[in-house]
């Protein structure tokens, strides 16, 4: 298999599949419990906007009729992925969207959304909501999270990610040493002055394991011969080499380019999404769950590659074991078709508050059985790692 190609491949029967258009459970939310908790990294997560080494995220816990649904709002600190911050997220959460939806009758996703979707709140705040409600949902009916959003698989394949390193030689050290894990391919951060040296080093250290450079969008028009260069070197696809908003540039970038590009900070919504797709601005979408305001948003955005014909993976923040649980269980839709960026808990954190830990083996994470999220959230972390916590009704 070239490392260009996807390690699955979408048939004709898999992209008639429907995906759950709605999730029916008359949800009625008796009280919320918020907890904010940091959480310290195992290494600095550096991009090219910006570093952090320790892991703010938001839990957001819903009760209904004796069941607890949980969902996670996880922007990073500092604002260097986004305008969302911790802060932001957790004044929300605790003033807009908590007062909202306590005690209100919710009976599907539609609703849901319908909902939380007009509130003067943004979509990594949203999420923690959302993502809650689905829990719920999927435990009233019996099923585990993947299936209730229409996943067809039991397990994911996961990659590797790597921030990065001003030593190209600690970044290789890195690599090889999580690659004992089996991850099935390798993600290098770049920034102009960081790109081509790196990944030959990775390519001649690694040879042809599935790989590709996210530039989380630090580029533009005039670095195109960075990306000619980094055409030879069969890559899987360039993410998000240029800003957000830059799709008429994204496009001209394809056109000049044999290697994909990939979208990902450019797909906060439906309309951005379809936008780039008359554009020509990519060939392969990312999704990450806390970009998009959620589960159902997500699922819209999907059906549209779907009808499209272009396929799909799942990012990740990363966030904690809540957040990355659910992104696990988005990829195990049939359109997700490359690794997804969730990673095993220790990868990334010293410490994790979902019981059992998330674990790669062979290269893949094996999801859970059990109804609703599947990973039991562990009360002791929450409280050894907590900075803050809100209860409406106290």
């Amino acid at each position: 298999m070239s490392p260009n190609e996807p390690t699955a491949s979408i048939s004709s029967g898999l992209l008639d599949l429907q995906l759950p258009s709605h999730i029916q459970s008359d949800l009625r939310i008796d009280q919320i419990v918020l907890t904010h908790v940091r959480i310290p990294l195992v290494e600095p997560f550096r991009i090219s906007s910006g570093a952090v080494s320790e892991k703010d995220g938001i839990v957001v816990e819903l009760r209904s009729e004796g069941l607890s649904g949980h969902g996670e709002s996880s922007p990073m600190a500092g604002s260097f992925y986004s305008s969302d911050t911790p802060e932001k997220s957790w004044a929300e959460l605790c003033s807009v969207i908590a007062p909202a939806i306590l005690g209100r009758e919710l009976g599907c996703a539609e609703q849901w959304n319908q909902t939380l979707d007009p509130l003067p709140a943004g979509k990594f705040t949203k999420t923690g909501v959302e993502t809650a409600l689905w829990d719920l949902a999927a435990q009233r009916e019996g099923k585990p999270l993947h299936v209730a959003l229409g996943g067809v698989k039991s397990s994911v394949e996961s990659g590797l990610a790597v921030g990065l390193y001003n030593d190209t030689a600690a970044m290789l050290r890195v690599i090889e040493h999580h690659l004992a894990d089996g991850y099935r391919r390798v993600k290098l951060k770049i920034e102009p002055g960081h790109d081509v040296e790196i990944v030959r080093a990775a390519r001649q250290a690694f040879g042809e394991i599935p790989m590709f450079v996210d530039a989380n969008g630090a580029y533009g028009l005039e670095h195109l011969d960075t990306f000619r260069r980094l055409d030879d070197f069969g890559l899987m696809m360039f993410e998000q080499p240029f800003p957000g908003p830059a799709l008429e540039d994204l496009a001209a970038l394809q056109r000049e380019v044999r290697t994909p590009v990939c979208l990902d900070e450019s797909l906060e919504s439906a309309e951005m999404l379809q936008r780039a797709i008359e554009l020509g601005s990519f060939r392969i979408a990312n999704f990450k769950i806390q970009r998009v305001g959620g589960f159902h948003h997500a699922l819209e955005m999907v059906r549209i590659c779907r009808a499209n014909s272009i396929p799909a993976w799942a990012g990740a923040m990363p966030e904690l074991g809540i957040g990355q649980a659910q992104g696990a269980a988005l990829a195990s839709l049939a359109e997700f078709v490359y690794p997804t960026d969730v990673e095993a808990s220790r990868r990334w954190f010293q410490d994790d508050i979902v019981m059992p830990f998330i674990e790669v083996k062979d290269g893949e994470i094996e999801l859970p059985r059990a109804p609703g999220l599947g990973y039991a959230v562990d009360e002791s972390k929450l409280r050894k790692y907590r900075v803050a916590e809100f209860r409406l009704p106290e």
